[in-house]
């Protein structure tokens, strides 16, 4: 289980739909809007934002 880098909803790494690779690090997201959202500022979501 993981949680989702944007509204911290819980995800399930198994079986998710929506993830994203960041500067080496596996981001995933419970919905595509939030991987939209992340995809856009990134450094947002991270901690070097």
């Amino acid at each position: 289980m993981a949680t989702c880098a944007t509204c911290d909803e819980t995800v399930d790494t198994a079986t998710a739909a929506h993830k994203v690779e960041y500067q080496g690090t596996v981001y995933y997201f419970c919905c595509g809007h939030c991987q939209a959202a992340f995809e856009q500022e990134p450094a947002r979501y991270t901690t070097e934002g």
